[in-house]
């Protein structure tokens, strides 16, 4: 005999509620976001919470800055990629939790490099990520990661206005063969919606 339709898509909506459960690490990154305050970051993703900045000064191009400012990052599955931007300060990366995240740094001579924040030590993870200042540089976080929380420290302190988010085809001509990764297509993602014709 044939069950009713309407108990059929019952049975199938019931398995999938009950089959698939928010995961854990996901409730987790839900939790963190919720207790450090993180907000969307526009144009370069991921999620940022300021923590502060150095009572000390330092004088850049006639200018007094913080010699330090502190802030939470976290990439998701929502939002796994910080999109390509440059940086006048040096930036520091520390892992909280979670990852890994490979940070493609590119440097003013034309090196490209693929660095992966994480614990696995044996794999050649680093749990600190240190990017000098005038650099390019792009987040990715693992395929199968939840999400990986950071602590990052720029050194002077972040202001927007020495920051440049995306570039465009002459940055990819640039960049492209710079490593065995560094293709225009994996180039072109690193820049995302930041692309600049």
């Amino acid at each position: 005999m044939r069950r009713p339709l309407l108990a059929v898509f019952s049975t199938i909506a019931l398995t999938l509620l009950t089959a698939a459960p928010s995961s854990p690490s996901d409730a987790r990154a839900s939790e963190l976001i919720r207790a450090l305050k993180l907000e969307p970051l526009p144009r370069e993703s991921g999620y940022l919470a300021i923590i502060g900045r150095s009572a000390q000064t330092v004088t850049i191009h006639g200018r007094a800055l913080s010699v330090q400012s502190q802030n939470y990052y976290m990439l998701t599955r929502d939002k796994p990629i910080n999109y390509l931007h440059w940086l006048e300060p040096d930036d520091t990366h520390i892992l909280i939790e979670g990852g890994p995240v490979d940070y493609f740094i590119f440097h003013p001579d034309g090196r490209a490099e693929k660095v992966t924040l994480g614990m696995n030590l044996a794999a050649g993870e680093r749990p600190v990520v240190a990017v000098p200042g005038g650099c390019w540089k792009a987040l990715r976080l693992h395929d199968g990661a939840s999400y990986a929380l950071m602590a990052n420290t720029l050194s002077p302190e972040f202001t927007p206005d020495r920051v440049r988010i995306g570039a465009g085809v002459d940055w990819v001509k640039r960049y492209t063969d710079a490593a065995p990764w560094a293709t225009p297509e994996t180039l072109r993602e690193l820049i995302g919606p930041n692309w600049q014709p």
